[in-house]
């Protein structure tokens, strides 16, 4: 295929692609006043909730799957390109300090590697072979998840991250803003959230950004929420790097027991300051490592050790 095909080719692609779509009722945007363009421009943002709630059922039934995976050791893993990538490293990086997860439990992989979360990479999205070398570089196993993130639903990293994931038998799931798109249709699990064209045509980094942003959110809360990183609404397994933390620890043992300050301090000393098994030494009545050991038979699950210990 010659250079000039290739590129029609892609540009055919591209012009099929909702993403990609043209709007001539924004062709003159420049020349409104900043008011009226942050109105329509939030006007649009407005949309990109209801799009992803239409794809509420399949996200749920990944979330269920990936759960029941993380649940027997494995690890979830998003791979992207420009911003889908930046926007799983981000979720991936927050999941020590929100659930004190392991950091090789729920990775980032950018295409171009992390140089690339600061300035694009020539060449990385286009590569499938870069996407298998990464994965293979986790070592990847049957036991872990990967979801390939992609707005438009076509880029060729995205596609190999779930493509090579499959002939090791993980988990695949597929997020983009297309429908349609071949990344769902590599996976075994496909998220399609089309939010229609953008402001700034093929600017994917506005509502197709926010609206991937909000799938990754639910898949990591959600799938936390299911392995009893959470008690109720609150981070029990918050992990207090900073002065900040140390003080919602605190607030996060107060609001599910209601105990005082220095009972809250007392059960925190205890429990090498562990604020699930805090809790559980003042609701159940138990010492640190009665705690410590109820909490590994329930799996980590505060209802589950409350219960036992009742």
């Amino acid at each position: 295929m010659t250079p000039e095909t290739a590129y029609a080719d892609l540009r055919a692609q591209l012009d099929a692609l909702t993403t990609e779509a043209f709007r001539p009722d924004l062709a003159e945007i420049d020349r409104l006043p900043t008011l009226e363009i942050a109105r329509l421009m939030n006007a649009e943002d407005a949309t990109v909730p209801a799009a992803v709630a239409a794809q509420l059922e399949p996200i749920a039934a990944a979330v269920d799957a990936i759960a029941e995976r993380m649940a027997r050791g494995g690890r979830l893993v998003y791979a992207g390109a420009g911003t889908a990538g930046r926007l799983g490293v981000l979720d991936a990086s927050e999941c020590p300090p929100t659930f004190n997860t392991d950091p090789a439990q729920v990775v980032g992989l950018i295409a171009g590697g992390p140089g690339a979360m600061a300035a694009a990479v020539e060449g990385a999205e286009d590569s499938p072979e870069l996407a298998a070398a990464d994965l293979t570089a986790l070592a990847l196993t049957a036991a872990d998840t990967v979801v390939g993130v992609s707005a438009s639903g076509r880029t060729p990293y995205a596609i190999g991250a779930v493509t090579f994931a499959r002939t090791r038998g993980a988990l695949t799931v597929g997020l983009s803003c297309n429908a349609g798109s071949a990344l769902a249709a590599a996976a075994e699990h496909g998220i399609e959230v089309v939010v229609g064209p953008e402001l700034l045509t093929g600017s994917t980094r506005l509502k197709a950004g926010t609206a991937q942003k909000l799938v990754l959110n639910l898949i990591s809360t959600v799938t936390m929420i299911r392995l009893g990183k959470t008690y109720g609404n609150l981070m029990v397994d918050v992990r207090a790097t900073n002065d900040k933390l140390r003080a919602r620890s605190r607030r996060i043992v107060a609001l599910a027991t209601g105990a005082p300050d220095a009972e809250i301090e007392a059960a925190l000393t205890a429990t090498g300051g562990e604020v699930k098994n805090a809790i559980l030494v003042l609701l159940a009545g138990v010492d640190g490592p009665t705690a410590a050991a109820l909490l590994t038979a329930a799996h980590g699950h505060l209802r589950e050790a409350l219960a036992a210990a009742r």
